[in-house]
């Protein structure tokens, strides 16, 4: 493990979500700071934009940057509405975020289907299906309400979702098509008085899952047999995404960003 880029100022730099655009820029959330921040691959900064306490950061089907937004305590209470997703066309010089969809709580992690329909992680109460003209889906929605979600990710025709909340760490495993019907995969139980607090996914690329997890480690996870282990312990870590070169970018409170290879 590296620091592949150190927080300028430690803890106000909150790296928040991590995502690469078509052209290989990264796109990192600043929750702290209110703003989304564009690397281009030599670590330059070449833009930021004021978002209001920006979550998970995704490339979207339309090859924009789509960032969830309003990921502040606040919005934890059930009815919150100060939450949403703008979009970004990524390859502007100077980017402007655009309201893609509004009204939801705390909008944290986010995951595009097949399909173009953007599910969203509102930790206040669960899933939310958006469809790809910006509508929510409230009949697929009301299905999958599960308190304290946080990371998300599509597999195929499955989403994983992590409770932060939960006191053993829960990995759900929700069918596209029967959102009602969730499993658990996982759990990531760290011991007697340790909460685990799963955070962001990412399917590595030997196609298992990896959690960075607010208690400091980053956890392979076999969904088959449901085993887990601890790849990695340090900071605590908020956000993952493969990088171009097949290994693991990390983000963290502190404002580091990892540079982990999945052998590690």
């Amino acid at each position: 493990m590296t620091i592949a880029a150190a927080a300028v100022v430690r803890d106000e730099d909150w790296a928040e979500g991590l995502a690469y655009d078509a052209r290989g820029d990264l796109w990192v959330s600043r929750v702290r700071r209110n703003e989304v921040v564009r690397y281009d691959p030599s670590g330059r900064v070449t833009a930021t934009v004021a978002i209001p306490y920006p979550g998970a950061v995704k490339l979207g089907p339309d090859r924009r940057i789509y960032v969830t937004y309003g990921n502040f305590l606040t919005n934890l209470v059930p009815g919150a509405t100060g939450g949403g997703v703008v979009r970004i066309d990524p390859n502007a010089e100077n980017p402007e975020a655009e309201t893609f969809v509004s009204g939801l709580g705390m909008a944290n992690g986010a995951a595009f289907d097949a399909a173009g329909n953007l599910f969203v992680a509102d930790t206040s109460t669960g899933v939310i299906r958006i469809q790809p003209d910006g509508r929510v889906d409230t009949e697929w929605s009301d299905q999958a309400r599960h308190f304290g979600a946080d990371g998300i990710l599509v597999d195929g025709n499955v989403l994983y979702v992590t409770l932060y909340l939960s006191p053993n760490g829960q990995i759900l495993r929700i069918p596209l098509d029967d959102p009602a019907h969730a499993t658990i995969v996982a759990e990531l139980a760290a011991g007697p008085g340790a909460p685990p607090l799963p955070d962001d996914l990412v399917i590595g690329p030997d196609g298992l899952l990896y959690d960075a997890t607010t208690s400091g480690r980053l956890v392979r996870i076999n969904p088959q047999d449901h085993s887990t282990c601890t790849i990695l312990m340090g900071e605590p870590m908020t956000s993952i995404v493969v990088t171009p070169d097949r290994e693991f970018l990390v983000g963290t409170t502190s404002g580091n960003l990892l540079r982990v290879h999945p052998a590690d």
